[in-house]
């Protein structure tokens, strides 16, 4: 069984979002050059202008492609993000404060990180915003002291922003739940309910590196049902699928909670034994075949018992290449198989005959 070391899913998704983040710095960049150079634009301070899209574009440029070969991660999404809000912040302020039509930029900013970022970021930046709205209205509104019809009129214009914020929010938690479900669903076996093969790659992927940073053994263990194809013809197909039920919770109930299980074949499941050597990989092989033997399950009335045949690799006894491990685990199971089934084969004893 080859495996791939997966790009995570997180990854995928943050690139996507730095993406859309860096199409978003160069449109608003665009849109300021535009308004400043459209006849008639309201400027308080021109040269300053130019300077701050000089800046900023220079910002663009080094910290994003500079960069552009590393991981992404929230943080560097987030400090984009609260350099846009300074960026429009300055050109708002020397274009008409809370009525300059810059203002509205913010919105590029608020919805892109309520559906980025998550809420606890976009509530942190909406209140830099609201701050710094206050400051910019402040010299309109309240010039003769704080007044309660200045602030509601101010208040007035700033509750679109808030608007936005609340109903990207709800809108950006409802699109996470269902990503986070589809996720869960394609990564769990819909049978018995433990990882697929698409998610035992990832988690094997993983532990693999930390075993080999670490000097710690693992073993790759394989598990076959003998007798799935003769439940199926004599009993049907619903028994065949309570009787792998019955294997699963078999073999999962004998795992320790830091072990990994996956279903990767109609009656096929695949165990990952983190900081266990062959022997002891042997030893919990003899319990789950031990446990899947004393199990029994009730169809029509009639008791239906299973065996298994299984197979065991090492690292770093049998290898040090997890794709080795894993074939080496693979052809133990089909000399198992070979020697009669509901036998455990530990890939040292085929090496050990390879070599006499």
């Amino acid at each position: 069984m080859p495996v791939i070391d997966p790009v995570s899913a997180q990854q995928i998704q943050l690139r996507g979002f730095s993406r859309t983040i860096a199409e978003l710095e160069w449109l608003l960049l665009l849109l300021v050059l535009l308004y400043d150079v459209a006849p008639g634009a309201k400027i308080g301070n021109p040269a300053g202008i130019v300077v701050a899209m000089t800046a900023f574009a220079v910002f663009v440029l080094a910290f994003r492609y500079a960069n552009f070969f590393t991981r992404e991660s929230l943080w560097k999404l987030a400090f984009e993000t609260w350099v846009m809000i300074l960026f429009i912040s300055y050109v708002a302020y020397y274009t008409g404060g809370v009525h300059s039509p810059l203002v509205n930029l913010y919105l590029l900013v608020i919805i892109t990180s309520a559906l980025t970022l998550g809420k606890l970021t976009t509530v942190l930046e909406f209140f830099l915003i609201a701050s710094v709205y206050l400051y910019m209205g402040v010299s309109e509104y309240n010039v003769t002291g704080f007044t309660m019809i200045g602030f509601s009129q101010l208040m007035t214009l700033f509750a679109p922003f808030l608007l936005v914020a609340y109903l990207t929010c709800l809108l950006a938690s409802d699109v996470y739940q269902g990503m986070e479900m589809l996720r869960s669903l394609s990564e769990t076996d819909e049978l018995t309910g433990l990882n697929n093969r698409r998610a035992f790659t990832k988690l094997v992927n993983r532990e693999a590196k930390k075993a080999a940073r670490y000097g710690r053994p693992y073993s790759i263990i394989m598990v076959d049902t003998d007798n799935l194809k003769s439940i199926n013809d004599n009993h049907g197909h619903s028994a065949g699928d309570k009787l792998l039920k019955m294997v699963s919770d078999a073999i999962d109930d004998t795992l320790r909670d830091s072990d990994i299980i996956a279903r990767v074949g109609g009656d096929e499941f695949i165990i990952m034994l983190t900081d266990t050597d062959s022997a002891r990989a042997s030893d919990a092989a003899e319990r789950i075949k031990k446990t899947i033997d004393n199990a029994a399950t009730v169809v029509d009335g009639k008791t239906i018992t299973a065996t298994a045949s299984i197979g065991i690799a090492s690292y770093p006894d049998d290898s040090n290449d997890l794709n080795e491990i894993m074939n080496f685990a693979d052809k133990s199971l089909y000399q198992s198989k070979k020697s009669g089934k509901n036998t455990v084969t530990i890939y040292q004893d085929i090496a050990a005959k390879l070599t006499d």
